[in-house]
């Protein structure tokens, strides 16, 4: 080794050393214990600091106060959502399982759990939020004298209140303030209305199982919630309600043979609020929802209570919308005669487009019977509610026809039945309702007649990413659906509230209307709380959205909706647009209309009443979606019958004066002369601008189109409310028309076809 190595080895280790004088075990040793000592004095003051407050007033309910929009009470929730029951009111079994779920050491520890509230100190620094053990003693500190917030000041204070608290208080009464003050999900505070809300039965009648799935609820009570759970939440909480039994059985507090033997205890139904009978409940819901909404907190701080929310709803409209679904539907089924009639559900909205107003709305038939708001709900198809979407993307997008020619209300396609679609990156050739050849038709005779053939053709002329792009400026939610040309068939879901804010955006014009529940919303004691406006900006052009209102008085006038809605009470003079649907194998059903002033969405859905064999052997489970075929007593349930009767008899009830829409559009008033005797190709565009009332109507079962030649009739062909008995005329289609003692109401021409090549309407 040379000199120089040896000088470079002598620096190395005097820097070694230099390093290990500065960092020996016992100066290690005493900073550590320095910071143990500073951090022991520092918790010494913060405990003779920190004294076991008064419970706050968090801990005792109060009441949300929601009124109609004239003021008028409509309901108060969270009066009634807690009941303090003794420890011995509670089985000693049923103690355990919380014990036994949150905290097996609680009988023996002093109050609480210093790994797991490190844990959640760090989490808190970390943001990470409100992860890390609490012991049960630290829960109930938390419940009944801290606040939710979630800062290491909190943290702090809640170690030392436990701490006094496990001195002061013996265990019993801290376990009965922790299964008294917790938080069960369905407003229910403590476990007595838990036991209520869930099972139906007192905390003393509680059984060992039920008692494992009100304490599993306690980690996730909107998660756990039976009733509402997705698959995963479903899995979770049986896992946890296993988890806590085989604790107790650990624990020596449940026999292992018992164990066994246990079932998972799955709760009953959500029963509405008290004050929320009926469709208040559906109203409160929406109504909490919407405020949720636009708050930082969760749903347990929202029903601690306090809020006063008055909501659109006007009172009036509100009972004749509940009046027609009684006297339009409701009194036309026997469920006791026919259990098919027992899977009915009736959705429905009603709104201002000019403001966004929900004036009325239709859930169901209570919350007490139907959790569900069917008023909300987005898992039924749409149907041919949808076509008036695909039209307004090709007038919007100015988008021309395979042959080059721009569409508009008087374009012409071909209506033939299972068509293949021409221009498309996939073969797609769906079925008109019935099999119904229509030939060349204008556009417009496809919307009154609900031509799928012809709508899936427009949608590839369109192109399916622009039809999808417009679905969602107009106010459907597209996020995750895909562009292809099956969904111009409304093979989406949707719920009637969607629809009708689409068709409150086309009513206003084109300019967006987003439906609002709530007018205002105020905290004790705070500022009101700032809502979302309800009127958008421009999202299609005028004319567009003008030009389909245009197109749409036609289904009215002359169209799918012509018996149950033109001549209804009240609308003789009436400017109506509106839209007919029917979904695969019948499972929906939909009337979607507005006037100037009132747009309205009435959908039918089947839902299975009760599990069931069905015809084909099949196991049919409670809430499944099922087909209407049959309710009431007749045949195919259509966007013609029931929805578009209810709608008429709400709408005339509801409307004053009539008025005149004030359109601007250069395509005539709905009509176009008949089609020229000369064969077309699938697309092709004519100037036309009346359409031949002798073309098959959902409310004319017997009534064939004419031949292409012939000269439109003076006068509508009669619906069978007028006479039922009168013979079709000619027509180019050999197939026989639906048999009119086999329908309800009117049948609906408004066949769509999914990619199966199933009818829909």
């Amino acid at each position: 080794m040379g000199r120089a190595d040896a000088r470079r080895a002598q620096r190395r280790a005097a820097k070694s050393g230099g390093i290990r004088r500065l960092f020996t075990w016992r100066k290690l040793l005493g900073t550590a214990f320095g910071v143990i000592l500073l951090g022991m004095g520092a918790f010494a003051v913060l405990y003779m600091v920190v004294d076991v407050p008064e419970g706050n007033a968090r801990a005792k309910l109060q009441a949300n106060v929601y009124k109609y929009s004239d003021g008028s009470l409509l309901a108060r929730t969270g009066e009634v959502n807690r009941e303090i029951v003794s420890l011995a009111e509670v089985p000693k079994q049923v103690q355990d399982t919380f014990v036994a779920a949150e905290n097996k050491s609680f009988y023996d520890d002093h109050g609480i759990d210093f790994k797991g509230t490190t844990r959640g100190l760090i989490n808190t620094l970390s943001g990470k939020g409100k992860q890390g053990g609490s012991t049960i003693t630290q829960q109930y500190v938390k419940n009944y004298y801290l606040e939710q917030d979630q800062t290491v000041t909190r943290k702090l204070k809640e170690l030392v209140i436990s701490l006094k608290v496990d001195q002061k208080r013996s265990k019993k009464e801290i376990l009965a303030g922790y299964i008294n003050t917790s938080y069960y999900g369905r407003g229910a505070y403590g476990i007595q209305a838990a036991a209520q809300a869930y099972y139906g039965v007192d905390a003393k009648d509680l059984n060992v199982s039920q008692g494992a799935y009100l304490a599993a609820l306690l980690q996730a009570p909107s998660q756990y919630d039976w009733a509402v759970a997705g698959p995963r939440g479903k899995a979770l909480v049986k896992e946890r309600w296993a988890y806590t039994l085989n604790n107790m059985v650990e624990e020596d507090w449940l026999d292992p043979a018992e164990r066994q033997k246990l079932k998972f205890p799955v709760p009953r139904d959500p029963k509405p609020l008290n004050g929320t009978a009926g469709q208040k409940g559906y109203i409160v819901e929406m109504a909490r929802q919407a405020v949720l909404k636009q708050l930082d907190i969760s749903g347990e701080q929202f029903d601690l209570g306090g809020w006063t929310i008055t909501v659109n709803i006007d009172k009036k409209k509100q009972q004749q919308l509940e009046k027609s679904v009684e006297t339009k539907l409701i009194d036309k089924l026997d469920t006791k005669k026919r259990k098919l009639d027992q899977d009915i559900q009736a959705g429905a909205v009603s709104l201002d487009p000019k403001s966004g107003a929900v004036l009325a709305l239709y859930g169901g038939r209570g919350q007490n019977e139907h959790w569900v708001s069917n008023a909300a709900r987005r898992d039924y198809q749409p149907a041919s509610t949808f076509k008036p979407v695909i039209l307004a993307a090709a007038l919007d997008e100015k988008s021309k026809t395979q042959d080059g020619e721009q569409i508009t209300a008087s374009t012409r396609y071909d209506g033939t039945s299972k068509r293949p679609v021409v221009g498309g990156d996939r073969y797609f050739a769906p079925e008109n309702e019935d099999d119904h050849d229509y030939g060349e038709i204008t556009v417009q005779t496809a919307m009154n007649q609900s031509v799928n053939s012809v709508f899936a053709q427009m949608g590839v002329d369109v192109g399916m990413s622009r039809v999808m792009e417009t679905a969602g400026k107009l106010g459907m939610d597209v996020d995750g659906l895909d562009a292809v040309p099956a969904q111009t068939l409304g093979s989406m879901g949707a719920s009637p509230l969607e629809m009708a804010g689409i068709y409150a955006t086309l009513d206003n014009h084109g300019k967006k209307v987003t439906p609002q529940i709530v007018k205002s919303a105020v905290h004790q004691g705070d500022e009101p709380l700032k809502l979302p406006d309800a009127i958008g900006d421009q999202v299609i052009s005028r004319q567009a959205a003008d030009s389909v209102t245009s197109v749409l008085t036609g289904v009215v006038d002359d169209g799918t909706a012509r018996g149950s809605v033109r001549n209804a009470e009240g609308l003789l003079k009436q400017d109506i647009a509106g839209k007919t649907g029917t979904s695969d194998d019948n499972k929906s059903a939909w009337f979607t209309g507005y006037t100037p002033d009132l747009v309205t969405s009435v959908g039918l859905f089947g839902e299975a009443a009760f599990d069931r064999t069905g015809d084909d052997g099949k196991k049919i489970k409670k809430n499944a979606q099922v087909t209407l075929q049959g309710a009431g007593g007749g045949g195919r349930v259509n966007g013609g019958g029931f929805p578009a009767e209810i709608w008429a008899d709400y709408m005339g009830h509801s409307l004053g004066k009539a008025s005149k829409f004030v359109l601007d559009t250069d395509m005539g008033a709905a009509v176009s002369p008949p089609p020229p005797s000369h064969s077309a190709s699938p697309s092709t565009s004519a100037s036309d601008d009346s359409t031949p009332s002798g073309e098959p109507s959902d409310d004319t079962p017997t009534s064939e189109p004419p031949p292409s030649s012939e000269a439109p009739p003076s006068s509508p062909p009669p619906s069978p409310s007028d006479d039922p008995t009168s013979e079709p005329p000619p027509g180019p289609s050999t197939e026989p028309g639906p048999d009119p003692s086999t329908s309800i109401g009117l049948p609906d021409i408004s066949g769509d076809k999914r990619p199966d090549n199933s009818a829909e309407r």
